[in-house]
């Protein structure tokens, strides 16, 4: 992990998506303990370009998960997304990293189980695998952000976050751990 090849990559991809002009909105479901500059300098060249990026607030399944929220997602022109449990008081799911970082949370694991958690294709074979983490979350936050701009194309990026910052559980109060908490999709696009 970490090598030159994977920063280099995913700089690449950043910088990409970010001269495409039919790409408004980057969902991206990767993270380090470290930073990167020149993952940050991607990431702000693609901000720099008017995109929406998401990014996973970290999802660890060993000694990682006492971490507060990983990098990208630290970042000011990201938009940290984590997942979270059922029901109330609102906790992060069992994998998940919370922190003030966090923007938007999406429920990913059942409180009284934690296997009962969303699909997901497997590594490998044909039988499906189970996710409860802040990458599925990261992807369904940036699918209720193109149901909302699509909706009125001639928004910005900044109307679009502000109708799903109105569309969510803690708005107009932002939580520490969770942001402005979970989007009612309905609400945002209707915002």
């Amino acid at each position: 992990h970490n090598s030159s090849a994977e920063k280099d990559g995913v700089s690449d991809a950043f910088t990409f998506l970010g001269n495409r002009v039919d790409v408004n909105i980057i969902s991206m479901s990767m993270g380090d303990l470290f930073s990167s500059g020149q993952i940050t300098d991607a990431i702000n060249f693609a901000h720099n370009q008017g995109k929406m990026i998401f990014t996973a607030a970290g999802t660890s399944l060993e000694f990682t998960t006492f971490v507060g929220v990983i990098f990208p997602a630290t970042l000011s022109n990201t938009i940290a997304v984590t997942g979270t449990k059922t029901g109330l008081p609102m906790e992060k799911c069992s994998t998940c990293h919370s922190g003030s970082e966090v923007d938007f949370v999406v429920t990913m694991e059942d409180r009284n189980n934690s296997d009962r958690t969303p699909l997901t294709l497997a590594d490998s074979g044909n039988d499906p695998n189970y996710t409860g983490g802040s990458s599925v979350a990261t992807a369904t936050a940036a699918g209720i952000a193109a149901l909302v701009w699509s909706n009125d194309l001639t928004q910005s990026r900044e109307d679009v976050m502000e109708a799903m910052k109105n569309a969510s559980n803690f708005y107009p109060n932002r939580n520490s751990d969770f942001g402005w908490g979970k989007i009612n999709a309905r609400k945002a696009v209707l915002y």
